[in-house]
């Protein structure tokens, strides 16, 4: 849940920043997250939220 949470913060911040920065128009905004809501009801959805969390794993697995 926290994962989801966080990641749904920093996508919404990136958009934020392409609405201001680079121009993205409200319209491309509403057809990215209607395509994300009917991504995510599809069979295809486990595997893109398993590979999320596999990738969220190994970026805190990195030490410096």
């Amino acid at each position: 849940m926290i994962l989801s949470i966080s990641g749904v913060v920093l996508l919404g911040i990136i958009i934020l920043i392409l609405c201001r920065k680079d121009g993205l128009k409200f319209w491309h905004l509403m057809v990215c997250a209607l395509f994300g809501f009917y991504l995510a009801s599809t069979t295809i959805a486990p595997s893109i939220k398993a590979g999320g969390e596999s990738l969220a794993g190994f970026l805190g697995g990195i030490r410096f």
